[in-house]
């Protein structure tokens, strides 16, 4: 096996080798790789598989060094799911995967590599975490589509276009930024700090500017009251962030600003959109995700390490801390805190 480790943001090959591969995301991207690496500097490690001249693998991840939180090796960061692609010999294929990555981990001096997804790549291997994902089949007209979904999402939608929302499907710098100003809003009512701005316009620069994302606002009277960031590549998209203005939510704005995503997609010839990954204990988003009629199936991380349990243990018995301390911070403050804390996470 020749198995080699690339940086895909100069390998003007790799976007063409993973549309070649059935299970392709828009997270396998180099567009992607570039917001990682340019907001946080971590270091694209990713790996390229052949044997006897064939493909055989290509594995995203990322070097994420922090003086705080130790160095380790992700797949990937910020990341809802990114599992390896393997094209062909899984069963002789992924060990050799391990096996690489795992000396890439002792020469970089990792405390455990994490693989987001791909639980049926290595069913021994217990699970580190795991999330809900659900993802929508995009096939058929908008009329089919709209009638496919839960009584409850249409009767959101129709409530909302009889309001005075106007929804707007839009690749400008300014819709990021209203939909920034909501999303940091939203976070500290959830009790956790927003990404940084830096963030966002990495991924307005290297990711909606090239045409591969959009942003659907939802405003009431010029003022945006919700809005929902979808990113794709090739024929594939994912619904990766929503906020909304909690003073207008009987309007539901973000049922329609999501409902005309999608519409969009489904016009433009996208076969499917994904919801991204839900926490197993967060039923009410879980619901919301369900009455678009997406199918789910579960997200599996697995973590190869010595301290890889120890760490979700910590993750678990901290969160409540977290979500108390942010919750009360002014919104200035939670960006700020956002901007020091994320380069530490992933």
């Amino acid at each position: 096996m020749d198995l080699q480790v690339v940086d895909p943001v100069q390998d003007h090959t790799w976007d063409s080798l993973v549309l070649s591969h059935p299970n392709y995301h828009f997270f396998h991207s180099t567009c992607w790789a570039r917001v990682l690496c340019k907001t946080y500097g971590h270091r694209a490690v990713y790996l390229r598989c052949f044997q006897q001249g064939e493909l055989k693998a290509l594995v995203p991840m990322m070097d994420v060094r922090s003086f705080l939180t130790g160095c380790r090796g992700v797949c990937l960061p910020f990341t809802d799911f990114c599992s390896p692609l393997i094209f062909s010999d899984r069963d002789r294929v992924w060990p050799s995967v391990v096996a690489t990555l795992t000396q890439v981990a002792r020469e970089r001096k990792w405390k455990y590599f994490e693989i987001r997804g791909g639980r049926a790549l290595d069913p021994s291997t217990k699970p580190a975490a795991g999330y809900y994902g659900h993802r929508l089949d995009l096939g058929g007209s908008t009329e089919e589509l709209f009638a496919s979904l839960k009584s409850s999402a249409r009767r959101a939608v129709r409530k909302a276009e009889r309001s005075r929302l106007r929804v707007e499907v839009t690749r400008t710098r300014d819709a990021l930024l209203d939909f920034y100003r909501l999303h940091a809003a939203t976070r500290r009512r959830h009790g956790v700090p927003p990404q940084s701005v830096a963030f966002f316009l990495n991924i307005y620069d290297e990711i909606i500017r090239q045409n591969l994302g959009f942003v659907a606002v939802a405003s009431m009277a010029a003022c945006p009251v919700a809005a929902a960031v979808f990113l794709h590549f090739g024929k594939r998209a994912v619904y990766k962030f929503g906020a909304s203005d909690h003073k207008f939510q009987e309007f539901r704005g973000s049922n329609l600003a999501m409902w005309e995503g999608i519409r969009f997609l489904t016009e433009n010839g996208f076969e499917t959109v994904h919801f991204g990954r839900t926490a197993l204990e967060n039923d009410g988003l879980r619901r919301f995700k369900q009455t678009w009629g997406a199918e789910e199936d579960r997200i599996e991380y697995l973590r190869f390490g010595p301290i890889a349990e120890a760490k979700a243990k910590t993750q678990a018995t901290t969160s409540g801390v977290h979500r108390s301390v942010f919750g009360r911070l002014p919104v200035s403050l939670n960006c700020l805190a956002g901007t020091l804390i994320y380069p530490h996470l992933d």
